[in-house]
């Protein structure tokens, strides 16, 4: 039998699949239940409102954004390589059958105008990004001004990407990163 922390990571999963692949707003809780394998008694005491199944989602979407990108950085030497692995990260992402852009921003454009708490969650990732991204430009030695550069590259691939359908963003990305690196580190690194 499982557990309630089984149940409650199943229905997170299912509802990420979900809410990933068809919207927020496109799935109703009956068929969260459904496709979870729970009874909708079960899955209300878990997650008392859509919302709260909706926040749950995010949180781990920000924890596999974290631990990707962390991973990434941590298989390469040097600090231009670790700048350049998050578009390497990129590019596999974007690479998956089941890409449909980033998360955060798909769900803050169905409802960060009228769920509040998705609009906090939704800047506090990109807010925990541009830190990370300013940890491995300092890291480098390089100027404050360039871990925003590089934060917004990595976010308007997102975006191309999700849109075109093309994984040719993160190479796009990748590539003019790469040059705002050597303008502002020079031969350092």
């Amino acid at each position: 039998m499982k557990s309630t922390a089984e149940y409650r990571e199943g229905a997170i999963d299912t509802a990420d699949r979900l809410f990933y692949s068809k919207g927020v707003q496109a799935v109703g809780m009956d068929e969260l239940r459904t496709e979870a394998g729970i009874s909708l008694k079960k899955l209300y005491a878990m997650f008392p409102s859509k919302e709260s199944i909706v926040l749950a989602v995010l949180s781990k979407r920000q924890n596999v954004w974290n631990d990707g990108i962390a991973d990434a950085a941590a298989r390469v030497d040097g600090p231009k390589a670790k700048l350049l692995a998050v578009y390497d990260f990129l590019t596999d992402w974007f690479n998956t059958d089941d890409f449909n852009g980033c998360g955060f921003i798909n769900a803050f454009g169905e409802l960060g105008a009228t769920v509040p708490a998705v609009a906090e969650l939704t800047r506090a990732q990109k807010e925990s990004f541009q830190l990370y991204m300013a940890g491995l430009v300092a890291e480098a030695g390089g100027p404050a001004f360039l871990a925003p550069q590089l934060a917004i590259l990595a976010e308007g691939a997102q975006t191309t990407a999700a849109i075109s359908g093309s994984p040719e963003a993160a190479l796009q990305a990748r590539a003019a990163a790469e040059t705002l690196i050597d303008a502002a580190l020079g031969h350092r690194i």
